[in-house]
């Protein structure tokens, strides 16, 4: 089983570096919202831009599924941290059993 611990390892990096990623829309987001950052501003627009790429597509399939219920407020977001948190702690698990 040493073979799937290299695996895991990457996979568990991957989803780690998801969840940063949405984490780091999320306050960006906010602080565009709240005008603490210029929406302008052509690095905050480069980074909104990049970080679009990587999580819309998820947050649509997820949209699809769960409307915004309340006073228009997207669940998607955290439901993607929710997912990929336990998918972590999952792959973690994983790993631990492997090494055994």
């Amino acid at each position: 089983m040493i073979i799937l611990d290299p695996f895991l390892e990457i996979l568990g990096f991957i989803v780690d570096i998801y969840f940063k990623i949405v984490v780091v829309q999320v306050v960006l987001f906010w602080l565009i919202h709240f005008k603490i950052l210029e929406p302008s501003n052509k690095y905050a627009q480069k980074t909104v831009e990049l970080l679009d790429k990587a999580t819309v597509p998820v947050y649509n399939k997820i949209k699809s599924k769960i409307p915004t219920v309340v006073s228009g407020i997207d669940f998607a977001p955290f439901i993607v941290l929710l997912a990929v948190y336990f998918v972590g702690r999952l792959i973690l698990s994983l790993r631990i059993l492997v090494a055994g």
